[in-house]
């Protein structure tokens, strides 16, 4: 889909491609499931945590080249070890960085009541793992991640577009993420992390149903 000049597609899962029209800057998010398709080197790819679906060495490998840099967080910079690309930024929380001309934010991510076991959630606070807030071609557009409604979204303000989970289980439900896009106000909301490892296109839709911003699913 185009936003404004800007071209975001949905690859798999909760990876997505987003390119500027007057930039030409491609950036990815979180490659997966990409499978071999004719996609083209990334100039920047960004990675949310070190979860495999998140953060799959294979997958990266086939949209990056010597020129990408990799922007993530501190632990998943061994297992992205052997990749020959440009170089490798690591980030926290809070973080804000300026990137061949793109602006780029990270922003916490984290559960607050999806747990493996007893108090141990699946995505926790400390280990400091983020979303991201790109800024390209004048567009804003917050992937959050693997996250709740945390107290952090309220911070979080002028978003075009937000990417967010709507499968549950690990990630907000449906109903969480109509929630967490009313309190981001974004112009657009896309929802993602369905249709692969838990969650199907009901919760996309049920998404679009809760949500008060206007949802596109692509």
């Amino acid at each position: 889909m185009d936003y404004n000049g800007v071209e975001i597609k949905k690859i798999a899962h909760d990876c997505f491609m987003i390119k500027g029209s007057e930039s030409k800057k491609v950036i990815y998010v979180d490659p997966y499931k990409v499978n071999g398709g004719d996609y083209e080197p990334g100039d920047i790819i960004l990675i949310t945590h070190m979860h495999s679906d998140h953060c799959s060495p294979p997958d990266i490998r086939m949209l990056s080249d010597l020129n990408t840099v990799i922007i993530t967080v501190a632990d998943c910079q061994s297992k992205l070890s052997g990749l020959e690309v440009k170089g490798v930024s690591l980030v926290e929380p809070g973080e804000k960085l300026t990137i061949q001309g793109l602006k780029i934010e990270a922003h916490a991510a984290y559960n607050i009541n999806k747990f493996r076991s007893p108090g141990i959630p699946y995505h926790p606070k400390e280990n400091q793992w983020v979303g991201f807030v790109i800024e390209i071609d004048g567009v804003r557009i917050y992937h959050t991640g693997d996250t709740d409604v945390i107290p952090e979204m309220q911070q979080i303000q002028n978003i075009d577009v937000a990417l967010l989970p709507v499968s549950g289980t690990y990630v907000m439900t449906a109903e969480e993420a109509a929630k967490a896009a009313n309190i981001i106000k974004p112009k657009l909301a896309i929802p993602m992390h369905y249709g692969v490892i838990v969650g199907d296109m009901s919760d996309a839709e049920k998404f679009k149903e809760l949500c008060d911003c206007p949802v596109q699913i692509i």
